[in-house]
C-alpha cells in the first residue's frame, strides 16, 4: 500500500485515477491515463515513506501540462521485481520497430493482414480511411485505440487483422524501391555477422530497408546502424521511413558513393555489410570503418564473378577467413493422404478374403514444391583480425 502511494505521487492519487475509470493496461496503467494532466505534489507533502526509499529520487523540470507552462515533478524508482509498479508506463508506450506497443495510436504503421499473401503496411491518421478488397477500413473508428492484433470488421462485411509492425512484417510488406533480401538471407547476415544489442554497423546500401530494419531490432537499445545510399531519393525516404517507425535515434543515413568517399566514420563499426554494384572498391573503406579490434564483414552479390573480385580484394586488405555459401529455402507443403492398407490374410496362412472391405489409413504427409525460389545471391563472410 505504501508503495503505491508514493508512486501515484507525480499524477495524483491512486484512489482519484479508479475513480475517474482510468483505463488499466496489464499490470502497468495505459498510455492515455499515463499522459493526462494531473496534479503535482512538490517533495514538501511527500509521504513520510518516500523520504526513507533511498530506491526514489526526485527531479524538477519544465515542461508544458496540459497546454500550459508549469513545474513537472518526476519520480524516478527502481523497479523491484517481487512488487510489480502499477503508475509505471511498460515499455513501448507508442509504436515501434523495435518494442512492442499494446493499442494502436494515431501516427502509427500497422499491417493490415489480408491473407497469408497479401499484406499492406497502413499509417493510422485520424479521418483516414484504407480500402480493402473486403471494404473500407475507418481509422478514427476501427483502428486507434484498438489492440494490435484486433479483428477488425470491413464496410463490406469482411475482416482483417491488424498487425504490430515488425522487421519480419516489413520485409514482406515494404514498398519495393529495390529488389530486397528477404528473411532466409537476412537471419544468416545477422547470425554471421555476430550482432547483439549495443553493436555498432555499417550498411550500403540501404535500397528498401529490408534488412536495415531487421539489424536495428538486433542492435537495440544501445546499438547504432550507419547505413549509405548512392540514389538520393532513396536515401530521402528511407530516412523519413525510419522516422515514422520511430527508430531514428538508432540510425545516422547518408546520402554517398561508398566506393568513393566511405561511410562517413572511422574505427567505430563492428560489422560491415555491403550490397552494391562492385563492392571490392568498398573494402578498403570498409576496412577503415572498422573497429581497431577487429570484426565481420558480409558482401551480398548475385553473380560469382563478383564474389570471385571481391575475396581477391579482401584477402589483399586482411581479412582473415574468408567464406562464401549461398541459402535455399525449401518449404513442404502439409496436406492430409489416405493410405490403402494391404490385407495379408488371416494368420493361419488361408487365401485372403477379397469379398471384404479395403482399410485404409488416414494421415497428414508433407511434399516438396513444385517450383522453388532458387538462386538470390553469395553471401561473402570475412573476419578483420585484431590489430
Amino acid at each position: 500500500r505504501q508503495r503505491r502511494e508514493q508512486i501515484s505521487i507525480s499524477c495524483g492519487p491512486a484512489e482519484d485515477q479508479r475513480a475517474a475509470g482510468a483505463p488499466r493496461r496489464g499490470r502497468g496503467w495505459s498510455s492515455a491515463a499515463w499522459r493526462r494532466p494531473q496534479p503535482v505534489t512538490t517533495p514538501s507533502s511527500l509521504p513520510a515513506g518516500c523520504a526513507e526509499n533511498k530506491s526514489t529520487c526526485w527531479s524538477r523540470r519544465d515542461g508544458l501540462v496540459g497546454g500550459t507552462q508549469r513545474d513537472v515533478l518526476t519520480v524516478h524508482q527502481t523497479p523491484d521485481p517481487g512488487h510489480p509498479d502499477p503508475r509505471h508506463p511498460l515499455p513501448g508506450d507508442t509504436m515501434s520497430f523495435v518494442e512492442y506497443s499494446e493499442r494502436i495510436q494515431e501516427g502509427d504503421v500497422v499491417i493490415v493482414y489480408l491473407g497469408h499473401t497479401s499484406m499492406m503496411p497502413v499509417k493510422v491518421q485520424a479521418g483516414g480511411q484504407t480500402q480493402t478488397r473486403y471494404g473500407a477500413i475507418r481509422h478514427s473508428s476501427d483502428l486507434i485505440g484498438q489492440r494490435y492484433g484486433s479483428k477488425v470488421t470491413c464496410s463490406k462485411g469482411g475482416w482483417v487483422l491488424v498487425l504490430h509492425p515488425t522487421p519480419e512484417l516489413w520485409t514482406v510488406a515494404l514498398p519495393h524501391r529495390t529488389q530486397i533480401l528477404y528473411t532466409t538471407d537476412i537471419a544468416t547476415i545477422t547470425m554471421m555477422l555476430e550482432l547483439k544489442p549495443g553493436s555498432v554497423v555499417c550498411e550500403s546500401g540501404t535500397g528498401s530497408g529490408s534488412l536495415s530494419h531487421a539489424i536495428l531490432r538486433t542492435i537495440a537499445p544501445t546499438g547504432h546502424l550507419h547505413t549509405v545510399e548512392f540514389h538520393q531519393q532513396r536515401a530521402e525516404k528511407a530516412e523519413q521511413e525510419f522516422l515514422e517507425h520511430r527508430v531514428g535515434h538508432l540510425v545516422t543515413m547518408r546520402h554517398q558513393d561508398v566506393c568513393r568517399q566511405g561511410f562517413g566514420v572511422v574505427g567505430v563499426a563492428d560489422a560491415v555489410f555491403l550490397d552494391v554494384p562492385s563492392p571490392w572498391e568498398a573494402v578498403e573503406h570498409a576496412h577503415a570503418a572498422m573497429k581497431r579490434c577487429g570484426g565481420r564483414l558480409c558482401s551480398f552479390s548475385p553473380c560469382i564473378e563478383q564474389v570471385q573480385r571481391t575475396c581477391e580484394a579482401l584477402d589483399t586488405a586482411g581479412f582473415h577467413d574468408l567464406s562464401t555459401l549461398e541459402v535455399v529455402l525449401r518449404v513442404h507443403d502439409v496436406r492430409t493422404a489416405s493410405l490403402l492398407l494391404p490385407d495379408f490374410g488371416p494368420d493361419d496362412g488361408s487365401a485372403p478374403d477379397h469379398t471384404l472391405a479395403t482399410a485404409s489409413l488416414t494421415l497428414k504427409t508433407t511434399i516438396p514444391p513444385r517450383e522453388m525460389a532458387g538462386h538470390t545471391g553469395y553471401l561473402t563472410f570475412a573476419t578483420k583480425p585484431r590489430t
